[in-house]
């Protein structure tokens, strides 16, 4: 996958019913007003998983321009 990565090496992922502008490679689409959730399967790091020493962070919700737009 050609995924948009940080400075840093890491890969942000977007979920949502619209694509934020410049991310398209890293977006996930979902139905509007319907509720969904995330599966994730490992092939590595499996044992840093399960003694914790690499956590699984949640995630967090972010705004757009595009949702400030749809709001107003």
């Amino acid at each position: 996958m050609d995924l948009r990565k940080n400075e840093d090496g890491s890969v942000d992922i977007y979920c949502g019913p619209n694509a934020p502008a410049g991310f398209e490679k890293n977006w996930i689409p979902t139905v509007p007003g319907k509720n969904w959730f995330a599966y994730f399967r490992f092939y590595q790091p499996t044992e840093a998983y399960f003694d914790r020493s690499w956590p699984l962070p949640d995630f967090e919700q972010i705004s757009t321009e595009a949702d400030a737009q749809h709001a107003a």
